[in-house]
């Protein structure tokens, strides 16, 4: 059995990000990363649905040690593959990564102060690696499949039905009428790039969400390249864009009326008469109770208003052979429907794990700064903000877990384990989000608590504060 210094789960954004920061800031240390799938870039290489894109700007999303420098920040999938696997060759990461390897499950040792960590591949061959310390970066929701709601009649359509997460090269929508369910981030760009080829696009919505346009180019940015090195353009836009969504978030927290007057306007703006704003696009919820779609450049409301896609605000009444009666009595004739319907969120991949003897469930946990787990050794796991880029928070759990380790080995400590010992605090949800995939997936993911260090923060300079800066030991981290 192989044995490495830090084990780490996943080679999409976050798992090449860790890798870089191990390899960087702990060279002496060894790592192995086990991937799933057989090749790097996580979810960037799973999605191929028509326009797949980032739904926040690259000079967050990007990492915080290799600038982005491609014109559009709000890029499209297969550039974001590219500089993913661009920052794996560049860091020699590439030959650290075992592809084709799932991990079903890890086991604690307090007693070796160790991990062992099984994975099958894809022959059905079980390996099994050890570590000190197992870092998690898989991401939060299942590859295997995305969440379809039990439709009325379905299995009557005749026409083809597929989920995003399982888009193919063979789905052939050009010249076609196409129906798209949901109103998220997945729906909001695969309308306007499907009704590019498409007769026509209707997006099928049982509630409206707030949508924002931002220009697909930065232009500030722009200049800033022009005029300065690009480690430093890189940075200023990435904090001028870290304050202008830490404010905005802000803003509609504690005005949210004037929040959700101003983001309904400006669609309004952008559309005019042509689409009933109040109807398609007034949510009833405030902003950021659940996320704010973003689309470049307004291609939603291009389409849109271009008469190539429409939307409905509706329930499904049932499936017909040739497409969808809805709750109305109106018809929808569709030659392919695209299921937007959300992901199955899945904690740690679906690992079992287990410590000294006793199984955890993953709804039983308790985090720690957002990156350790109450009772749980030597074990990180990378999460991202629910209101700004998934990359900033990653970044500084990355650098919390390096400075943790080259603290631990300076003093000759082998374990390190966050323990609950103030009764006031309290648990709560991990997420305050009122999104169905989150709400569907409540009881499975772990618990937040009501006090730091226990706390999750959605705030990237608290996060600066705590995990960069903060103090490595307090009264809840055991180390020994």
């Amino acid at each position: 059995m192989d044995h490495v210094d830090v084990l780490v789960v996943g080679a999409g954004l976050s798992g090449i990000g860790a890798a870089v920061h191990l390899r960087t800031r702990l060279p002496q240390k060894s790592f192995t990363i086990l991937e799933a799938r057989d090749a790097i870039g996580g979810t960037w290489d799973l999605f191929r649905y028509p326009g797949i894109r980032s739904d926040s700007d690259m000079h967050t999303l990007g990492y915080s040690f290799k600038p982005w420098n491609a014109e559009k920040a709000i890029a499209d999938g297969p550039a974001i593959l590219d500089y993913v696997r661009e920052t794996a060759r560049e860091h020699d990461v590439e030959r650290h990564i075992r592809f084709g390897h799932k991990v079903v499950s890890a086991e604690w040792s307090t007693k070796d102060a160790r991990w062992v960590v099984s994975a099958t591949t894809k022959s059905g061959e079980t390996v099994r690696v050890s570590c000190h310390f197992l870092f998690v970066c898989s991401g939060y929701y299942d590859y295997a499949g995305g969440y379809t709601p039990d439709f009325p009649g379905i299995e009557r359509y005749r026409g083809k039905v597929v989920h995003p997460q399982k888009w193919t090269d063979d789905v052939d929508y050009a010249g076609k009428r196409v129906v798209v369910i949901g109103s998220g981030a997945t729906a909001v760009t695969l309308v306007p790039a499907m009704a590019e080829k498409a007769a026509h696009v209707t997006m099928l919505q049982r509630s409206p969400t707030y949508i924002v346009s931002r220009p697909a180019i930065d232009a500030i940015a722009s200049k800033l390249r022009r005029a300065l090195p690009a480690k430093v353009a890189y940075g200023a836009t990435r904090w001028k864009n870290v304050a202008m969504g830490m404010a905005f978030f802000q803003f509609c927290r504690k005005f949210p009326e004037k929040a959700k007057s101003m983001l309904v306007g400006q669609v309004r703006k952008s559309i005019g008469k042509k689409v009933d704003v109040g109807e398609h696009f007034s949510p009833s919820y405030h902003p950021w109770d659940q996320r704010v779609c973003l689309v470049p450049d307004g291609d939603l409301f291009v389409a849109l208003g271009s008469g190539k896609a429409e939307v409905v605000t509706d329930h499904i009444e049932t499936f017909t052979e040739t497409g969808i009666t809805l709750r109305s009595g109106r018809t929808l004739e569709a030659d392919l429907v695209v299921t937007a319907t959300g992901l199955r969120l899945q904690f740690i991949g679906g690992m079992k794990l287990v410590v000294d003897g006793k199984t955890f469930d993953p709804g039983s946990l308790l985090n720690y700064k957002g990156a350790l787990f109450r009772d749980v050794p030597n074990m990180a796991v990378t999460f991202g903000y629910t209101n700004a880029s998934w990359t900033l928070k990653c970044d500084l759990t990355c650098e919390y877990v390096c400075r943790l380790l080259a603290h631990m080995e300076k003093k000759g400590l082998r374990i390190c384990v966050p323990r609950l010992r103030d009764g006031s605090v309290k648990e709560e949800p991990l997420l305050d989000f009122s999104s169905g995939y989150v709400t569907r997936a409540a009881n499975d993911l772990p618990k937040q608590g009501s006090k730091v260090p226990w706390r999750v923060h959605q705030n990237y300079a608290l996060d600066i504060l705590g995990l960069r800066h903060g103090p490595l030991e307090d009264e809840s981290l055991e180390l020994t």
